[in-house]
């Protein structure tokens, strides 16, 4: 995830908890900024934002509990993504 990339899910989530600045390393569920509600309308903004698809195994907790956390789910999601674009069966 690129640095700007970055500084957009930072934008997001403080647009959300009032403003506050987030570490990337802060825990938002530990913090008490993210609830089931938020937990859904971040991961709805995920993936239209980044064009990532999320699936049922995609909802894990770990993947959305801080920026660093979203910036590696979106690494992955986009790897995963790029690899499997090519393939085909023979």
């Amino acid at each position: 995830m690129t640095d700007a990339e970055r500084e957009t899910v930072r934008a997001f989530i403080s647009r959300h908890v009032h403003d506050l600045k987030v570490g990337d390393d802060e825990d938002l569920f530990a913090a008490g900024y993210v609830n089931s509600l938020f937990a859904v309308q971040l991961v709805m903004w995920i993936e239209r934002t980044f064009d990532v698809p999320l699936e049922g195994t995609d909802l894990d907790f770990a993947n959305i509990r801080s920026v660093s956390a979203i910036g590696a789910f979106v690494d992955r999601k986009r790897e995963a993504l790029a690899g499997g674009a090519g393939w085909t069966s023979t």
